[in-house]
Parts: C-alpha cells; structure tokens; sequence
C-alpha cells in the first residue's frame, strides 16, 4: 500500500478550494499516519511549463508546507491530468514494488484527481478515496461543492475507487484493518 499526494503545491493548494480547511487537516494527518507506520508516501507535481502558475521553476510548483515531502520520498512530475500517464514513470515503478493499493488524495478533484483514479483503476490498482482529502474549485460548469459531490460520491464509488472515511484510511493505514474490510 502506497499513500498518493497528487498535485498538492503553493500554486493549487489555498483556501479557494472546496472545504479547505477539512481537507488540509485530513491530508496532513494522512500523510502523518502514513510515515508513522512505515506506509510509503509518494507526491506527483504538475508542470504546466515555464511562465505559467505551475512553473517548475517557480516557488508555486513546490508542495504545500505542510505537506511537505522528506528527502526519501518519491516525487513524480507530470504535464498532464493523470498520474499515471506513462511520461511519470509512476505505474512502471509501482508495478516494479508490487504494490496494488493506492489511497490517493490531492487536488483537483474534476481534472488531475479525476483522472488519476480512472487510470489507475484501469491499470489494474485498488484505488482508495478517503472522504474529504480532495479537492477543487468553481469551474465554468460545477461550483467546487457540486463538482466534489459529483465526483466522490456518485462517480468513483463503485466504480473505479472505494471511497472511505477518514477515519478507515486511518485505520487501513494502521494496518488495523484490510481493504476487504471496506
């Protein structure tokens, strides 16, 4: 089991999001829990390109403090919405460590997270989704309320994530349960 921080840097991560604050909070307590119990955390980062809000070379590409990867984490880049697109390297280096479940959080929930867990689903992994560790904002077409609703709790559960609390996340990260328990 892996713990997957997708696109969760200064240039996308602020209190425009939906529910920010409950999302900060169970983010970084998931990411706690993980390091405490020896659960690898990996982070993928967006590279829009130079010039842009995510520009790698600008201070925005870096992850949230509070998130913050050490040293020996695995970071990823991207200039796509999936994490799994074959330019990460990601699947190759998950498949290479046998690792099927993936509890996946970040932002944002219609565009970067939505693809991820629908490739990575199709890829074969266990996607996990704990409640309220993504996020998004107002789009032209959902408000961040609707478009996080509509994504976690009517199109990936049961379909290509099992969505949980936070509070199973905990535990599965605990290893106090299994994802059969879910």
């Amino acid at each position: 089991m892996i713990l997957l921080v997708v696109d969760t840097q200064k240039g996308c991560f602020d209190e425009r999001l939906y529910s920010f604050e409950t999302v900060r909070k169970n983010i970084k307590q998931l990411i706690t829990v993980a390091r405490e119990n020896q659960i690898e955390v990996v982070y993928v980062q967006h590279d829009d390109g130079p010039g842009t809000d995510l520009d790698k070379s600008a201070d925005n590409y870096e992850i949230y403090e509070e998130f913050a990867p050490r040293s020996s984490e695995k970071r990823f880049e991207k200039n796509v919405n999936s994490a799994f697109h074959p330019m990460t390297g990601l699947t190759k280096y998950l498949l290479a460590k046998g690792e099927k479940d993936i509890i996946t959080i970040g932002v944002s929930t219609d565009y970067c997270m939505d693809a991820t867990i629908k490739s990575g689903f199709e890829k074969g992994f266990n996607i996990i989704v704990p409640s309220y560790t993504n996020s998004t904002y107002d789009n032209p077409y959902f408000d961040k309320e609707t478009a996080y609703k509509y994504y976690n709790e009517f199109m990936w559960g049961k379909r290509y994530a099992k969505i949980i609390t936070v509070e199973q996340a905990v535990q599965l990260l605990q290893s106090r349960i299994t994802t059969a328990d879910l």
